[in-house]
């Protein structure tokens, strides 16, 4: 039956949506199709369409078992016959799965990627007559993108041993991604691409800078009372308090995270489903499996991890095409949080870079100082783009002239040589007098004090807007020093200006001032021996705290300890962990391992360590003898050590410990320094 004919009699459309058509057809023709479509464009149909225009089973390849069965679901009571084997099944639904299959009747066949671990699952594929396999999240194969899921590194393995033809669905995927799918799934032969846009004319878009911001969502959601929504939280914690005080103000509203037990999870998911007007306050485990057409608004109560993950979560609202609407609260403590997410974790540095890159086109869309929508889709490469539909148009930004300031703030992080962060150059620039600003000699610097038409916060907002206008960058090769780019010369040179948001300059004085175990100078290096301690857990297989407890590694951070001796006079650092680990967290602080003979190494910290190093710059003076003529002679380290630890009283004791012929070339000279440090 013809396209058209199937798409009015069984799912009940007079026309295909743009692009659908084109796709529909391609996949029909058996094709090896990516499709990169909107969220709530009509992925879905693009697959089950061709399916009932192609002989044999269609293998729909999906992440979540919430998301299959609402898809069989609608597929049987439009007449389809469509069935899923998912680990949630009851005995009956896999036998009648089965028999559908047997009879011939079965015309697509739903499965998590997981199965594909099982060998048997491959033999099933090949007897049941499979013609065309459909993968639904795609982007789930790269491990670039924001949802990684290690199974689905098995589909071109099984797209290679069905020899059918593929097609892959995504509606968040940057060219880096673009690329990950075709190799991972085609083999890196290029399958017919289409790309229909990325934008939700019927999403409005706003972002708020953080000042109350539980009373920020509470409005919001107030101001939309009756509707369906969902606010993303950075915790759990967070989702389970929130979603308290919704119900306090009157909400009907649930929680739902990935510590829940499996049976709440799922009461939570069907009841959203089912109820008109339901909040759900939810990490980003409330993710892919939610299909709800009428979600009317999103809210973000935390800054979302990347510009991906933003797009794939408000995308969740207004699948109807209905007007929706979202919020997104941000703040410098999410900022941070999120970078020292990324510097933490096991990643490779060209993906943790990748990462920052992605949390950096976040940040400047939340900075923007124009249209927002444009912001976004310029992300995904698109530039023609109508708006009118996002909070920077419909009130433009109050903006000002803020050469001068980025000028002072650049100027100050080149004069301290690009190795500090906002912390420290806020101090620069306000004139504080701290220990560490005599130490470093820049309150002697020319910017020392030339900021003082912004208080400390006002300061933070101009320090997080040129990031996210990308004129400076945390540096993790330098426990997050801000770095400049060369956006910044420009300005930096007096051959650009710049425009600033004077709303959130102003806010940023109300907003009150976030408790933290260490201050943000530190929190950079505090992240980077984090991560080193959790690398060290795992291989050793014990919990964190049996390397070094948060409290060592907080003095870590801010002694910055420069060698191994000054590594021992960190609080919890004894010998045996400074022999173990000692060179592991110091080449986190130095960049380099310090390279001492053992006998040295046990010194480390008392005041033996220091009369060694001076015994032997002695020894090596006097190695040739005084004149610089003679046989060279040395001792072992192991002498120079018991030396340096029985510290010798007199030249008979001396002798006796160095033996005849080193006692004539260095006993007088060692016992002079021995004494001297007495």
């Amino acid at each position: 039956m013809a396209a058209a004919s199937l798409l009015r009699d069984i799912f009940g459309f007079d026309g295909f949506r743009p692009g659908q058509e084109e796709i529909v057809d391609a996949v029909a023709a058996g094709q090896n199709v990516l499709a990169i479509m909107p969220t709530g464009g009509g992925k879905s149909l693009c697959y089950q369409l061709p399916a009932l225009m192609r002989d044999g089973i269609t293998v729909v390849i999906s992440p979540l078992i919430a998301l299959m069965r609402d898809q069989v679901r609608a597929l049987r009571e439009a007449g389809v016959e469509a069935g899923a084997l998912t680990s949630g099944n009851t005995e009956e639904e896999t036998d009648a799965v089965w028999a559908a299959i047997e009879e011939g009747r079965l015309k697509l066949l739903y499965i998590a990627p997981e199965r594909l671990a099982s060998g048997a699952a491959l033999g099933m594929l090949r007897r049941i007559g499979v013609s065309l396999i459909a993968v639904d999240e795609a982007h789930c194969v790269s491990q670039w993108g924001h949802d990684f899921r290690p199974d689905y590194l098995r589909i071109g393995e099984l797209r290679r041993a069905l020899d059918v033809p593929l097609a892959a669905f995504t509606a968040t995927a940057d060219a880096e991604t673009q690329q990950e799918i075709i190799r991972r799934l085609f083999d890196e032969d290029q399958p017919e691409t289409f790309l229909h846009g990325f934008d939700r004319p019927n999403i409005n878009l706003a972002f708020a800078a953080k000042d109350s911001p539980r009373k920020q969502i509470l409005d919001f959601a107030n101001a939309r009372k009756g509707q369906s929504g969902i606010v993303y939280c950075g915790t759990r914690a967070k989702t389970e308090a929130l979603a308290q005080a919704l119900r306090e103000a009157g909400h009907l509203s649930l929680h739902y995270h990935g510590g829940m037990d499996p049976e709440e999870r799922r009461i939570t998911e069907t009841r959203f489903q089912r109820e008109d007007g339901l909040i759900v306050v939810a990490t980003v485990a409330f993710g892919m499996g939610v299909d709800k057409p009428d979600i009317r608004w999103v809210a973000h109560a935390d800054l979302p991890k990347s510009i991906e993950s933003y797009y794939q979560e408000i995308g969740r609202a207004g699948r109807d095409g209905a007007p929706a609407e979202t919020l997104t609260l941000y703040g410098a403590e999410d900022i941070r949080l999120r970078r020292s997410q990324i510097d933490e974790g096991m990643a490779p540095p060209e993906m943790r870079a990748a990462d920052h890159a992605r949390l950096n086109a976040l940040l400047g869309l939340a900075e923007a100082l124009h249209c927002r929508r444009s912001t976004l889709l310029r992300y995904f490469g698109e530039t023609q783009v109508h708006c009118d539909n996002c909070d920077l148009c419909e009130t433009p930004a109050d903006v000002f002239d803020g050469t001068e300031a980025v000028r002072k703030a650049l100027s100050a992080i080149l004069r301290t040589g690009e190795w500090f962060g906002s912390g420290h150059l806020i101090d620069v620039l306000l004139g504080n007098e701290t220990d560490r600003m005599r130490q470093k000699g820049h309150d002697a610097l020319p910017t020392f004090g030339v900021g003082k038409e912004f208080d400390k916060r006002q300061w933070q907002a101009v320090f997080r807007q040129m990031m996210g206008h990308d004129l400076v960058r945390p540096d993790p090769e330098r426990h997050g020093a801000l770095r400049m780019t060369d956006d910044a010369l420009p300005i930096l040179r007096g051959e650009a200006s710049i425009q600033l948001r004077r709303d959130t300059i102003r806010k940023a004085s109300r907003r009150p001032a976030v408790k933290a175990l260490i201050n943000e100078e530190d929190a950079p290096l505090l992240s980077a021996l984090k991560a080193k301690r959790r690398a060290l857990a795992e291989a050793a297989k014990v919990p964190a705290y049996v390397i070094f407890n948060d409290k060592t590694l907080i003095e870590m951070a801010e002694k910055r300890p420069s060698n191994l001796d000054d590594m021992a006079q960190i609080g919890g650092v004894g010998a045996k962990k400074l022999e173990r680990y000692g060179n592991d967290f110091l080449s986190v602080i130095t960049g380099e391992a310090e390279v001492l003979h053992p006998s040295r190494r046990k010194l480390a910290g008392r005041d033996a360590g220091g009369l060694y190093d001076r015994l032997l710059e002695v020894q090596a003076d006097l190695a040739r003898g005084p004149d610089g003529i003679d046989k060279p002679l040395t001792c072992s380290a192991s002498l120079l050590a018991k030396v340096a630890s029985t510290r010798p009283k007199d030249t008979a004791s001396m002798a006796r410990l160095l033996g005849d012929k080193r006692a004539d070339r260095f006993a007088e000279a060692f016992l002079y320094v021995v004494q001297s440090e007495d």
